[in-house]
């Protein structure tokens, strides 16, 4: 089986063991001519589309017009040329950014459309919402069998460490470095009280080949290891990953955007089965350990 994946330098595509990994470098996804080349070169079974415009809070704020137009005409252009050129399997990778603001916990699969995305995300969200609507479109006409999964929080090496436009993880990882080498303070957005769930990005590539391998349906699945931490205790793991001595200063007067944003991945364990997933503890210190060792050849 052969296995074509966009967004193979990022966090998620760099992570697979096995399949041929593209960049932007490789082919512009904004440009169907060039996705059509793309796929026709490859002749892929299956494409695994982790390739996004992504950011945090920072970024979906200050772009929302670059967040919308870029994830829109990247996904449109890949759906439609796997289709034409009769890819078996598709795999879109979403965000929970897509679920609504005010919506009952837990998140689930169902729930995606019922209101629009949180104000801070909504171009994004509604961008990569769009996706799973088109692939429902064509699965229902054209008899496709793609399918999108929507993970939480990824973290792990090779990620985009941007300071304004990073997600939470990354950026924080990045401050941290930061505040030690120039002994200044670490500053962090909000009050630490905003829970989220975390998923290593080696964890979530080994979970898409058993999907590739066990399912055979079309509907999106939650991609979580349920368990909730709040951003103070990720910095904490930071700090102490990261050996830093110096203050760690809470900017209170800058948002947590949403408190909390547990999901349910009961249908991704009915699925697969339990799963061991990498604890929070292991997974910082092993992001933090390549951060050091790469720097300053990181993305940022």
């Amino acid at each position: 089986m052969k296995k074509l994946i966009t967004g193979g330098n990022g966090l998620v595509g760099s992570s697979f063991k096995e399949g041929t990994k593209v960049g932007s470098k490789d082919f512009n996804l904004l440009n169907k001519e060039d996705v059509d080349r793309m796929i026709a070169i490859h002749k892929p079974d299956v494409i695994i589309h982790t390739a996004a415009k992504v950011g945090g809070i920072g970024g979906n704020a200050a772009y929302p017009a670059d967040y919308f137009y870029e994830n829109i005409m990247m996904n449109t252009n890949l759906i439609h040329s796997a289709y034409k050129h009769q890819v078996s399997k598709l795999i879109c990778f979403l965000s929970t950014c897509i679920f609504p603001e005010k919506v009952d916990y837990p998140l689930e699969e169902e729930k995606i459309h019922l209101s629009p995305p949180h104000p801070l995300h909504l171009s994004y969200g509604y961008a990569k919402r769009m996706a799973e609507i088109q692939i429902q479109a064509y699965n229902k006409q054209h008899k496709t069998q793609y399918f999108s999964v929507i993970p939480t929080n990824i973290y792990g090496p090779r990620d985009n460490y941007d300071l304004e436009q990073g997600h939470v993880v990354p950026m924080l990882i990045h401050k941290c470095y930061l505040a030690k080498q120039n002994n200044t303070d670490f500053e962090v957005w909000g009050t630490g009280i905003a829970l989220r769930e975390f998923i290593y990005s080696e964890d979530l590539s080994d979970i898409i080949d058993i999907l590739i391998d066990k399912y055979e349906g079309t509907d999106p699945i939650i991609l979580s290891n349920p368990k909730e931490y709040s951003i103070k205790e990720v910095v904490d793991l930071i700090v102490k990953s990261m050996d830093f001595k110096g203050n760690v200063v809470w900017r209170t007067d800058k948002p947590d955007g949403q408190l909390k944003k547990p999901s349910s991945n009961k249908r991704l364990l009915n699925i697969i089965g339990e799963y061991n997933f990498t604890p929070l503890e292991e997974g910082i210190k092993k992001s933090v350990d390549w951060f050091v060792e790469n720097y300053p050849n990181v993305r940022k």
